[in-house]
């Protein structure tokens, strides 16, 4: 049965895409990058870690850049998103109730997320102040950053918990590849940014359509 349910972050447990989307954009003004870029675009800009998502907005916007522009738009990035980390952050309604009975139903809780550590810890701890998470990993130097299976399977090992006993639920394909890495079976949401046919073919075992189907799928039997 499940014991453990890890979140992916933006686009699962909070609404980030305003906020990421907004610093992103004023970092890019202030390094004299323009056009800026939608709203929309960074829906499948994130999810592989800031530096990724610095190389990808130059990309959309400079075209050819070196990795001194990648280092500076990323220092311009980190020090806005530092000072406001809950800047146009949004619940997802009905997910707060969801976890709360997650966890009065003994099944453990945790975060892995590619956003910057400092930053996924401050977003976690402003939305979900009721300790609901025993721990929560952002994006560290000494850990691989998603898809691979690392920071998953240390989560696991933290908490005494055997992989196949776990969950990870996310809204990308990344997320759906770290869980299968890590041998345990993945949760696709459908409320985040990415769509169905992106979370299944990169192996969702389940999808959610809501934060309350998260609650039947956590009672079903994990096959071994």
């Amino acid at each position: 049965m499940v014991q453990l349910c890890i979140f992916d972050l933006d686009g699962t447990l909070a609404n980030t895409l305003d906020s990421i989307a907004g610093f992103a954009n004023e970092a890019l003004c202030r390094c004299g990058w323009k056009p800026i870029l939608p709203k929309e675009d960074y829906r499948f800009l994130v999810g592989n870690g800031a530096d990724c998502l610095m190389r990808r907005m130059l990309s959309h916007t400079a075209g050819a850049y070196t990795e001194e522009d990648v280092l500076r738009l990323r220092s311009v990035y980190d020090d806005l998103y530092g000072a406001d980390p809950m800047r146009e952050v949004k619940e997802y309604p009905g997910l707060f109730t969801v976890l709360r009975t997650l966890k009065q139903q003994g099944i453990r809780l945790a975060v892995l997320s590619n956003k910057p550590d400092r930053d996924a810890c401050a977003v976690v701890s402003h939305l979900f102040p009721e300790n609901f998470f025993a721990c929560c990993y952002g994006q560290r130097e000494e850990i691989p950053r998603k898809p691979a299976p690392d920071g998953a399977l240390l989560i696991a090992k933290e908490l005494g918990i055997a992989p196949q006993n776990c969950l990870y639920i996310g809204d990308s394909g990344v997320d759906m590849e770290t869980g299968r890495a890590a041998g345990m079976r993945t949760v696709g949401v459908l409320w985040g940014f990415r769509d169905k046919e992106e979370l299944m073919e990169h192996g969702a075992n389940a999808l959610a359509k809501a934060p309350e189907d998260l609650l039947l799928l956590a009672g079903m039997e994990i096959p071994q």
